[in-house]
């Protein structure tokens, strides 16, 4: 301001557009031009970067819709593609270890009793292989398992049949949402018609327990000590032999009366193998393959051969047994009853080799098998006949059996077959087990 007012002073009373002033004026405007075009300038640029920002979070802001609107496509063409799946008819080979389970066979709408069937609906449905609503109503997915077993009993060979919505890595998925001693160890595509149940032409089944339950009464001995000898397996082997062929298996069961005609079924072989020792006590397995088999069929007929070896019962019993009286036919526990295999030999001859399909046998499976019987089978069942003793506390019961009495009672026994009205499951197609 000094300056300019020197300046003004110096050139007197001279106007700006005078020659005198001309310099100073003109440096003035330059200045204050240079000073705007900076303001310009910078605001300018400062509306360039505004603006830049504005894009850039509108870019993202999109970026992450289209994220969102993808992944919302994603599922519902995953949904779409569920849809549009078409079902495919299968088998499963299933495992499991059954004890604290009230059996195979699902109770819809029943909570209170846990089943195998509760937990594999279930990882169908949250593997995607089946609707939600199919696993309300099984039978919109054709369900049907081959073997109806109860209460503890395990399975290392269950079949069921069903149609499902085949995926990649389908048995991976729906073990994923398994328990662990719940495995499905196989899959293959059958007919449209297929029926596990009623195509089964035979059933296998093990029963495990300590030898000691054949040591003669008359004889006192420690359970960990006792070993089983030749003589009395061959003995054991001798009576298991008895009951192949067919026979009339009435007394074997709560179901049937005497003259009921499916009271008669066939056994194919019955024998029980070498002896083996784990956690100090002797174990033999007992293996029995029939057609088909009654509520508690295998389980009596274990009981009978045990009291007969026992001296109990006379080996005449058997022989008395299919005849029409009543026979009091002691029951083995459940503990150590195994579904070992199903046979579908028919099926196979007609469709095993057409081309389509492949046989319902599972070699390739028999190593997971095993691996799963010795993981949770086995030691489920040494470890809670020890805990529990299940065995030796059947086998002090016996003496209480009337293993002499040759009351008929016909009336009964007639009533009972009328009223039969074969269950599902009753002819084999379930439970041997309490």
């Amino acid at each position: 301001m000094l300056r300019w007012g020197l300046r003004v002073v110096s050139c007197g009373l001279s106007v700006p557009g005078s020659a005198a002033c001309a310099g100073p004026w003109r440096r003035q405007r330059s200045v204050l031009k240079m000073a705007e075009d900076l303001r310009a300038a910078v605001s300018s640029q400062t509306k360039r970067l505004n603006s830049s920002s504005e894009v850039i979070q509108r870019l993202e802001e999109n970026g992450h819709q289209n994220k969102r609107l993808k992944g919302n496509a994603d599922e519902e063409d995953a949904e779409d593609q569920n849809k549009k799946s078409p079902k495919r008819k299968i088998v499963l080979l299933m495992a499991y270890s059954g004890k604290g389970y009230h059996g195979m066979q699902r109770n819809v709408g029943s909570s209170q009793f846990k089943t195998i069937e509760d937990d594999l609906v279930s990882a169908l449905v949250q593997s995607g292989c089946i609707p939600e609503n199919h696993g309300e109503d099984m039978k919109k997915m054709s369900f049907q398992r081959c073997a109806r077993t109860d209460k503890g009993v395990s399975a290392a060979g269950q079949i069921v049949s069903l149609k499902v919505r085949l995926r990649d890595d389908i048995l991976e998925k729906i073990n994923n949402h398994l328990p662990s001693h719940i495995r499905i160890l196989g899959l293959k595509r059958v007919t449209g018609g297929f029926n596990s149940k009623n195509k089964c032409d035979a059933r296998t089944y093990s029963y495990m327990l300590p030898t000691f339950a054949f040591a003669h009464k008359d004889h006192v001995v420690q359970e960990e000590l006792y070993r089983l000898d030749t003589e009395t397996l061959e003995r054991v082997n001798k009576l298991l032999a008895c009951y192949k062929g067919t026979h009339n298996f009435h007394n074997f069961t709560s179901q049937k009366g005497p003259r009921d005609p499916s009271a008669k079924r066939y056994i194919m072989e019955m024998y029980c193998g070498e002896p083996f020792v784990r956690e100090n006590t002797e174990f033999a397995v007992i293996k029995v393959k029939g057609q088909s088999f009654m509520m508690h069929q295998i389980r009596k007929m274990i009981g009978l051969v045990i009291a007969i070896v026992k001296g109990y019962a006379a080996e005449s019993i058997m022989e008395r047994s299919w005849g029409e009286e009543k026979v009091d036919v002691p029951k083995a526990p459940g503990l150590g009853l195994v579904l070992e295999k199903v046979h579908f030999e028919k099926y196979n001859r007609r469709f095993g080799n057409d081309g389509l399909h492949e046989p319902l046998e599972w070699t390739e499976e028999e190593e997971k098998i095993a691996i799963f019987k010795e993981q949770y089978i086995y030691p489920t069942i040494i470890n809670t006949e020890r805990e529990e003793k299940s065995m030796a506390n059947w086998l002090n019961t016996l003496p209480i059996h009337d293993f002499n009495s040759s009351a008929v009672e016909m009336q009964t026994s007639n009533k009972n077959s009328k009223k039969s009205s074969d269950p599902e499951g009753s002819d084999g197609c379930g439970d041997d087990s309490d």
